[in-house]
């Protein structure tokens, strides 16, 4: 059931109920990707405060993305089931008195403590944002336009984020967790006024969230996340490693088992039966891999190798956020003309571009390296970005879009947690302390290799996808031109996918 005032029509313009919620929706994933910016410009400076090394800067991220990935589900299919903009509200509440808390954190452990809590929060209020967004524009030209411009606000978050973020470091770190709370009480009031309950939410009686299913996912998400990060300072092959991957596979074993025997499962697993849904979901944790790693390890070179300030850095930075919030609302009106398979490979091929051409950094300022290493992220999570959410969410009902946000969702993060562990374990390998500046740049360069090989494994599954795509139009033609045939039995056809 829409949440907006108005369905929408034929016209090509937003309605003026349409705009707005756009307005509010853009408004909160604009917030996600601007918290997730502030801090990544200051992890020098926040390591140097509170003494802590790379490997504990890690968690600064990490701890984020633990909370978010490790939550997505539940959050997801709570605004399935408790109400979108009710999950929506609660969400942006608990964001306000984490930052808070943030803000005046005096260790690493608190600080990491506060980072989980926003991530948790975000875990709640992005699969509700899209969702709404999913179930307010009907599949197809409309819902592409708005997911286009949905991209484009997060990557203007992250732009803003950047900017602000250097600013803000100047002066102090604590502020760019101070920032948030002003931006997420002015999104509170406005979701408040703007988006509508949802009237299958009302009164509660024929749908339940299934408890069980949801702490054993989220208990085996939170271990797995946990299990990844750890792993390159303890040991693939460590005890504690090998433990925690068999107690990963022991709840979500449980929660497979749950699943099948309760009326109504947290996950419906027959919607993983899509091979379009499966593949989105595994090119979003490539894409984000390569990107939180590739931010991760140009953030430390410019400023610990080159010796930029944090505002420097993020003015840097703006050539990515640029060139992504200028393609996400074209790609949006590509997608609808030519699908987004083909434009998830050029993605996929612009992502890796940035990886090597970021190999040809120096001990010594490169502009032009950085500079276009930068571009080339932008335009590769610009079109890939949207076009892997709109893959991931066609098709699906109504009452399934929080679930599927979910689920694209952690696959998001978790590839992001993935990646930046064999990132930074990659790169604490290959700098021995006191390193000269030679050997930091060959284990920066040595880093952005794994950047390097997870983009190319999505291009690799980008370009199976396209080969999918031509065989199932080839088959549709077959059976149209001989009906007689025996039915061959394939994916569905994309449209918008």
């Amino acid at each position: 059931m829409p949440t907006t005032a108005h369905r929408q029509t034929g016209s090509k313009r937003w309605t003026r109920a349409e705009a707005i919620l756009l307005a509010v929706l853009g408004g909160v994933v604009f917030l996600d990707a601007l918290d997730l910016s502030l801090v990544q410009v200051a992890l020098p400076s926040i390591g140097s405060s509170l003494h802590l090394a790379e490997g504990q800067l890690q968690w600064i991220v990490s701890a984020y993305v633990l909370g978010y990935g490790g939550f997505l589900l539940f959050g997801g299919r709570s605004a399935d089931v408790l109400g979108r903009r009710r999950v929506l509200v609660w969400g942006l509440v608990a964001l306000i008195v984490a930052s808070i808390l943030g803000s005046l954190a005096s260790d690493g452990t608190l600080l990491i403590a506060a980072r989980f809590a926003k991530g948790v929060s975000a875990a709640f209020t992005a699969p509700a944002a899209l969702s709404i967004l999913t179930t307010s524009f009907r599949e197809g030209h409309r819902r592409n336009r708005a997911l286009g411009i949905y991209a484009a606000a997060a990557a203007s978050g992250f732009i803003f984020g950047l900017v602000a973020g250097g600013l803000l470091t100047q002066l102090s770190w604590r502020y760019t967790f101070a920032v948030v709370v002003p931006v997420a009480l002015l999104l509170l009031v406005a979701t408040a006024r703007v988006v509508r309950p949802d009237l299958e939410a009302t009164d509660g009686r024929h749908r339940r969230l299934d408890v069980g299913g949801a702490l054993s996912v989220t208990g085996g998400s939170l271990v797995f996340v946990h299990a990844i990060v750890e792993a390159p300072s303890a040991g693939w092959a460590s005890l504690q490693t090998i433990g925690s991957f068999a107690l990963t596979a022991l709840l979500l074993t449980v929660f497979v088992v749950a699943e099948r025997s309760v009326e109504q499962p947290l996950v419906r697993l027959g919607i993983l039966r899509s091979a379009v849904l499966v593949r989105a979901n595994a090119g979003a944790m490539l894409l984000f891999g390569c990107a939180t790693g590739l931010n991760f390890i140009t953030t430390l070179y410019l400023q610990d190798l080159l010796g930029w300030g944090p505002l420097r850095t993020g003015l840097y930075f703006m050539f990515s956020g640029l060139t992504t919030a200028a393609v996400g609302p074209w790609a949006g009106a590509l997608i609808t003309r030519i699908g987004a398979t083909p434009i998830i490979l050029a993605g996929a091929v612009a992502t890796l571009a940035a990886s090597a051409v970021f190999l040809e950094i120096g001990v010594s300022s490169n502009s032009e390296v950085i500079v276009a290493s930068r571009l080339l992220a932008g335009v590769g999570f610009g079109l890939a970005y949207p076009a892997l959410n709109m893959q991931a969410l066609s098709r699906v009902r109504d009452d399934e879009q929080g679930l599927a946000s979910g689920l694209v969702g952690s696959s998001f993060q978790i590839g992001g947690a993935i990646v930046l562990a064999i990132t930074t374990a990659t790169l604490l390998a290959h700098t021995p302390a006191h390193a000269s500046a030679a050997q930091t740049l060959h284990g920066f360069q040595t880093a952005v290799g794994v950047t390097a090989v997870t983009a190319a494994l999505f291009v690799l599954l980008a370009f199976a996808g396209l080969l999918s795509r031509r065989r199932n139009a080839f088959h549709a033609r077959a059976e149209i031109e001989a009906p007689q045939a025996d039915t061959i039995e394939t994916e569905p056809l994309e449209q918008a996918a």
